[in-house]
């Protein structure tokens, strides 16, 4: 799966669970000051992600932007 797909299901999952339109959510989002997601919001975001891609995502990674979500889901992907 490519990065660009990735971020096409990051950015849709993300829009629904912070309820906002997609094109606001740039690679360079960063999740928490750019769009509001709080603790919660991110934790949801990420069991989404999971469920989506079926891998198993830590909550204790120095995630910050669209791009590190992207990355990081990339790499659980791969170790598949």
């Amino acid at each position: 799966m490519t990065e660009e797909q990735i971020f096409e299901k990051v950015r849709e999952i993300a829009a629904e669970q912070l309820d906002i339109e997609q094109d606001e959510i740039k690679l360079t989002s960063n999740v928490k000051e750019d769009l509001d997601a709080d603790s919660l919001d991110f934790f949801e975001i990420m069991n989404e992600l999971e469920d989506e891609f079926d891998i198993e995502l830590d909550s204790n990674e120095n995630i910050q932007t669209i791009n590190d979500v992207v990355n990081y889901v990339k790499q659980k992907i791969d170790q598949k």
